[in-house]
């Protein structure tokens, strides 16, 4: 009971002293040292941009914010934060939205979205415009700055047609991932639709009750995250084929095989 009676005020002071060095950083999260003077949309720490980049991005925001309400800022930064200063700096609001560039997470991207923008763009839009503009493969493609200014492309081709469920445009991995499960599905629904008697053509019942499975490969996951996201029919069509091929390949393997088995079986 002493040593506890002892013990306990030098937990209270290490207790202290971690609540310290944690805690000490916040002051570092409102910097308003890092603000320019002038009036900017783009405050590029990060040094992200080229100056080019940088005086096109500034008036194209601008003139974007003036035709149609929506303010749309950029910050880049890296070691140094101005932190919460920005949203005085900036006046942030319902119809703003704040695209934050640090390449030290996992993802370059994050976004601070207003209210407004939300109604017209559901959450599940911020998280697949972030997967797939600021993961490490995108931006070794295209760059830190190809990266934000595609982010920004998106959206405001988004907002321009009154908003959007997902992000436009099928990049080539998930076209590969919506071709893939379409011919799952295919070969899943012609495994159950080869005959397993004698004089029928389609095993219906079969074709039926397995029709949740395939019909989610090729539907849900083949068709809709194409149909959603680009009006291209190419790859459509690719999809479509590859069900069909893969539905007729299964088909006949499986009648080949499976249902010579059963006819063997059948006649002893």
């Amino acid at each position: 009971m002493g040593f506890n009676h002892r013990i306990r005020p030098l937990l209270g002071l290490l207790a202290l002293l971690v609540s310290f060095i944690l805690c000490s950083p916040v002051f570092s999260y409102d910097n308003p040292d890092l603000l320019p003077e002038e009036a900017t949309p783009i405050i590029d720490l990060a040094k992200t941009l080229n100056d080019n980049q940088r005086v096109e991005l500034e008036k194209s925001l601008n003139d974007y914010e003036e035709e149609t309400g929506w303010k749309i800022r950029v910050l880049s930064q890296y070691d140094r934060t101005p932190g919460l200063a920005v949203r005085k700096f900036w006046d942030l609001d319902e119809r703003s939205l704040l695209v934050i560039a640090d390449p030290r997470g996992g993802n370059l991207l994050n976004f601070n979205v207003g209210d407004a923008l939300y109604a017209l763009m559901p959450r599940t839009f911020w998280v697949e415009l972030q997967t797939r503009y600021g993961n490490q493969y995108y931006v070794k493609d295209n760059g830190e700055d190809g990266a934000i200014l595609g982010a920004i492309s998106s959206v405001e081709g988004c907002l321009n047609k009154g908003g959007c469920q997902v992000v436009p445009g099928l990049p080539r991995e998930q076209w590969l991932f919506t071709l893939t499960t379409s011919i799952l599905g295919g070969f899943i629904a012609g495994f159950a639709a080869f005959p397993r008697r004698e004089g029928d053509i389609i095993a219906w019942p079969w074709l039926l009750l397995l029709s949740p499975l395939w019909a989610m490969l090729f539907g849900v996951f083949g068709i809709a995250p194409v149909i959603s996201r680009t009006t291209d029919l190419l790859p459509l069509v690719r999809n479509s084929l590859g069900f069909i091929s893969a539905l007729i390949t299964a088909y006949l393997f499986a009648q080949e095989t499976i249902g010579k088995n059963l006819n063997s079986n059948s006649d002893i």
